[in-house]
């Protein structure tokens, strides 16, 4: 949300530095700072893997830990998704 007096490239900053704050504070993946900030994933990918490494290259490191740790457990997210599928009662062909 731009305020009064802000210029797009101001409010594109402090979006992209909230973002990887929220980030690195919450743990949280690409999809659920995209959730919480109400914009695309691509869009949060682009700001913190691109946008914040022009302006603040330690934040950027921090933030690609996380996302790097993230990645790593993707695969373990995928099968408790699909654990909590079958539990549930939901078949393949129901869906």
């Amino acid at each position: 949300m731009m305020w009064e007096g802000q210029t797009e490239g101001d409010y594109i900053l402090r979006r992209v530095k909230m973002e990887a704050e929220y980030i690195i504070e919450t743990g949280a993946t690409v999809r659920d700072a995209a959730a919480h900030f109400d914009v695309s994933k691509s869009t949060v990918h682009k700001d913190v893997t691109e946008r914040l490494s022009s302006f603040n290259a330690e934040l950027c490191e921090e933030v690609r830990k996380v996302l790097d740790k993230n990645l790593s457990e993707r695969h373990i997210r995928g099968g408790m998704a699909t654990r909590r599928k079958f539990a549930a009662g939901r078949a393949p062909s129901e869906q």
